[in-house]
């Protein structure tokens, strides 16, 4: 989980995240490392309206997130392919994208 000191996770412009995995299956790493990432207190106080929901199944599905920004667009990321930096990366460029916020405080 070295990606969690390089980036602060910012939640403000995300309304939910829907994670599901099967905990057994040997791809599933990379989802709870970022389920653990954004599902931490220092991230949840980002935005205390986010929705983190988890859903844990026994059927051998695929692992994936499923995140929905405030407008209404929606990233959905199949964990068995990707490392968890490359989530945190993808997530984190959608969200600096949609908060104007974020832009500035990312150049500095």
């Amino acid at each position: 989980m070295a990606a969690s000191s390089k980036a602060t996770v910012v939640l403000k412009a995300v309304k939910k995240i829907a994670i599901q995995f099967s905990p057994f299956e040997s791809n599933v790493r990379s989802t709870r490392e970022f389920l653990a990432m954004v599902g931490s207190e220092k991230a949840r106080s980002t935005n205390m309206n986010c929705e983190v929901v988890t859903t844990v199944k026994h059927d051998k599905s695929e692992p994936v997130v499923d995140i929905t920004y405030l407008d209404g667009d929606r990233l959905v990321m199949k964990g068995a392919k990707l490392t968890s930096t490359e989530m945190l990366s993808a997530f984190q460029s959608q969200c600096t994208s949609k908060d104007p916020q974020a832009k500035t405080a990312a150049k500095k």
